[in-house]
């Protein structure tokens, strides 16, 4: 069953494309949203476990904006890489994605989650430029660092069942509902029970749609074992980071902390949500990122 979105009838008024193209020795999917002639580009790089609908909530609140969203290689439609989906191949993946493309000018840049680290890897390290680039609930500390260190340990433990048990049930293991469920639970911080339902329905649609188990555990491996700070100093770009006061990801602290690392960065900070930014206020991210935008700095 499919819980029709709040963000629908936004949504529907922005043409879509669904379109392909080869990066390196796989296939990635991605979705063109908009006129290309409306500028700028933006190219939008999903979390963990999730795809391009993920983020179409803020998509929705961007209208007059032409944005590229592709899914992740292993994840949704996209092929796996040809290659170890550790973060220097995600970053040599974005690099190569954005220059086959072939925009006629460079791109800003968004990441959530996940993808604020395969984002801030392949600005550092690989030499994709972006003119602007915008970072929403950047994953800020180590995440088997602190406080979550144990939770996060429990969760490297369950990926590891789930690529050590035999096929059948390492896939039931990790597309387990009750599983899912719980973490969408945990993540959600909205009292308004129908986009609380809807949120969850998304999570049960996109969450478990991974290309094979080897795919999950390397980009788990990935997300866990890297964050933002390792690439910060090297970013050049002006950046914005979105981040939130009840995330469960990564505390307010470590945000304020790593703004400081960038040349060139501004944090702003919403109230009363957690790391669904992009699924329980879009419109408020989507309004933090037109003023960054149109922000002349001279």
């Amino acid at each position: 069953m499919t819980v029709r979105s709040p963000y629908s009838a936004r949504l529907d008024r922005i043409p879509v494309t669904r379109r392909s193209v080869r990066t390196g020795q796989s296939l990635t999917r991605y979705w063109e949203y908009g006129d290309p002639g409306d500028q700028p580009t933006i190219v939008m790089v999903h979390g963990f476990r999730g795809d391009h609908h993920g983020l179409e909530p803020v998509v929705a609140h961007l209208e007059g904006f032409h944005i590229l969203s592709p899914d992740l290689p292993g994840f949704g439609e996209s092929e796996p890489l040809g290659n170890v989906h550790d973060i220097d191949g995600y970053a040599a993946w974005l690099n190569e994605f954005v220059s086959s493309v072939d925009l006629a000018e460079p791109p800003v840049i968004l990441g959530h989650s996940f993808g604020s680290i395969v984002v801030s890897a392949a600005l550092a390290r690989t030499g994709l430029r972006a003119p602007r680039v915008i970072l929403v609930n950047p994953i800020a500390a180590p995440a088997l660092a602190g406080p979550r260190g144990i939770l996060t340990r429990l969760a490297v433990f369950y990926y590891r069942m789930g690529a050590w048990l035999p096929e059948r049930l390492g896939f039931a293991l990790l597309r387990n509902r009750a599983i899912v469920r719980m973490m969408s639970v945990t993540m959600a911080k909205t009292k308004d029970r129908g986009l609380r339902r809807w949120i969850h329905n998304q999570h049960d649609l996109y969450f478990s749609a991974f290309g094979n188990r080897g795919v999950v555990l390397e980009a788990f491996r990935a997300s866990v074992g890297n964050d933002v700070s390792e690439f910060a100093a090297g970013i050049v770009d002006r950046t914005l980071l979105i981040a939130a006061d009840q995330d469960d990801i990564t505390p307010i602290a470590a945000q304020r902390s790593l703004v400081d690392l960038f040349p060139a960065a501004t944090l702003e900070i919403l109230p009363g949500v957690g790391h669904l930014i992009h699924y329980e206020v879009p419109g408020q991210a989507a309004e933090l990122i037109r003023r960054f935008l149109a922000d002349d700095p001279a």
